[in-house]
């Protein structure tokens, strides 16, 4: 059930920013972030991922009373409030898993249910933290060097959807690359903001969108100034889904430079900073708001996030009034304590804990390097950014005469390989601390299967060229993205919405980067790749007729 604003007060402020130490970056190097970026000044032998912290002082009294074998603060508070000999009388129905229905008991056990609580008074309540949930979100802060950080049971969509409602109201203009995740053009809709779009950079060989560069989002911010306007926020996704970084630290520079907040979607970056050879994490780089979904990369249950606020820019108290609007007023204390679980998995070991994972990865890449017919996707491709996660796999499959979906469907099929991500030409997997050899060694079977039994079909390279799309090379704004959702639509056949304005958001999916959204003109080259990618084997979301026969536009 999603909140109604109501007069709740916000989480308490706690202690100040950290001065923030450069990590060493892998691959190629840009000046501006290998300089310290100081976000307020350092709190008293605090660092980020920290070698020495000190007792905070603000620590409520409360939550020493529910701390429990020296677990995470939220963790313990779940484990003593679930031993408890209580006779329930509150919800959730199936009361601590006496009532919990046996088709899913049987497939988890009981002990899910048993720990499936609500707010009750020991666990702390969401929206006004005083006791673990406190505890355990300025743990995390400490940890992830932010000035605040809030628990994201809504997922890293409801994250962004709140930084962008903190930051931005009805008719402000907001710079985001076109290849934004969904959750920010429903962020657009909710609160009516106007986009200010950066094209990023495309590379056809490999059908992969890049990053943002500084350039761009100089630009954007010239282009707003000749018409008389001013960007109320700058949004980036750094890395991307393909791990592709872009370079923040310049990025911020240019942001502060006109007093305009950099809000980063770095969900797929929870990980970034733990390991010398892992790209700097967005707050480091002077990002003044990053949300992350902790559960990609980092060991959190499913679904959990957290937004990670540094600096003064950001209203802190207008975030907290977001949240309240979007955040479930029945939170799950399962995903709220995976967060914990996870922050202080990493707290333990936070200097080697991506040591085996990082080596794996080099590994593997190594393997597939040699396997004819395949490749890695690497530099010199992407090389106007700083770095690609080294534990995100870009796999082409290309040369061997397959698409990206024939060579997942094969590899899930006879190897039992599944990949995070299948386009057109490549698959991308992702390393985590869960990875073993094992597994690579079967994806490098796998591949070196594929190498021998599919043989290039000649002239493919230019046969695939020639029919190539840029998705994003021809975008015509005709509505925001608010008019275009509350317009009034009908349905007409593919071959009629030519030219017409988009009322429906269509993303291939995954990762959820729309290909046409709301308010935007249907050309001819987003119809071509949206057939093509279809006939291919992508799962197409949001359209009405999945079969691609006919399409929702806006009419007059």
């Amino acid at each position: 059930m999603v909140s109604a604003f109501v007069g709740m007060s916000c989480t308490l402020r706690f202690g100040s920013p950290w001065s923030l130490k450069p990590i060493r970056k892998s691959r190629v190097s840009v000046s501006q972030e290998r300089s310290i970026i100081e976000v307020g000044k350092e709190q008293e032998n605090t660092t980020l991922f920290g070698q020495t912290t000190t007792k905070d002082r603000n620590t409520s009294p409360k939550s020493q009373k529910i701390q429990v074998d020296d677990l995470p603060p939220l963790v313990g508070a779940l484990k003593a409030s679930a031993e408890q000999n209580a006779a329930s009388f509150h919800f959730p129905g199936h009361n601590r898993g006496r009532a919990a229905p046996s088709s899913l008991s049987q497939l988890i056990g009981i002990r899910p249910f048993l720990h499936d609580l609500p707010e009750l008074p020991e666990l702390d309540n969401l929206f006004a933290p005083e006791g673990p949930i406190l505890d355990a979100q300025k743990e995390a802060a400490k940890l992830f060097g932010a000035s605040e950080t809030w628990f994201l049971v809504g997922g890293t969509t409801c994250g962004i959807q709140a930084a962008i409602m903190a930051t931005c109201t009805p008719g402000d203009y907001l710079i985001l690359p076109r290849n934004s995740h969904i959750s920010a053009i429903s962020a657009m809709v909710l609160c009516g903001v106007l986009p200010k779009y950066i094209i990023p950079e495309y590379d056809t060989e490999w059908d992969i969108a890049g990053g943002v560069t500084p350039s761009q989002v100089d630009q954007a911010m010239k282009e707003l100034e000749m018409e008389g306007r001013k960007a109320a926020a700058v949004f980036v996704t750094s890395p991307t889904y393909h791990g592709i970084c872009s370079n923040l630290s310049a990025i911020s520079q240019l942001c502060h430079l006109h007093k305009i907040p950099l809000l980063v979607d770095e969900a797929h970056g929870a990980h970034l900073g733990f390991h010398p050879q892992l790209p700097y994490p967005a707050l480091h780089q002077g990002a003044d708001i990053a949300v992350q979904s902790t559960h990609k990369v980092l060991c959190s249950l499913t679904q959990s996030s957290m937004l990670h606020m540094s600096g003064s820019i950001v209203d802190r108290e207008r975030i907290c009034r977001c949240f309240q609007i979007l955040q479930s007023t029945s939170p799950s204390y399962l995903l709220l304590a995976s967060l914990d679980a996870a922050r202080a998995q990493v707290s333990e070991n936070r200097e080697k804990i991506f040591n085996e994972a990082v080596e794996l990865a080099i590994e593997t890449k190594a393997m597939i390097d040699k396997i004819p017919g395949i490749s890695v996707l690497d530099f010199p491709h992407f090389s106007n950014f700083p770095a690609i996660d080294p534990l995100r796999l870009n796999i082409g499959v290309w040369l061997s005469g397959l698409s990206g979906f024939e060579a997942d469907e094969i590899l899930s099929r006879d190897y039992g390989v599944v990949s995070e991500l299948t386009g057109t030409r490549a698959i991308t997997l992702a390393i985590n601390l869960g990875t073993c050899r094992e597994h690579v060694q079967r994806l490098v079977s796998g591949l070196r299967h594929l190498s021998a039994t599919f043989s290039p079909i000649q002239g493919i390279e230019e046969r695939v060229d020639d029919n190539r799309y840029a998705p994003f090379n021809d975008i015509r704004v005709c509505l925001s993205p608010r008019e275009a959702f509350f317009a009034r639509k009908i349905k007409v056949s593919i071959k009629e919405s030519l030219g017409e304005v988009c009322g429906e958001l269509i993303c291939p999916y995954p990762p959820g980067i729309p290909l046409l959204i709301p308010g935007e003109v249907i050309t001819e080259a987003a119809l071509n790749y949206l057939l093509q990618v279809r006939s291919e084997g992508a799962v197409i979301s949001g359209i009405a007729d999945p079969l691609l026969s006919s399409i929702v536009i806006c009419s007059a």
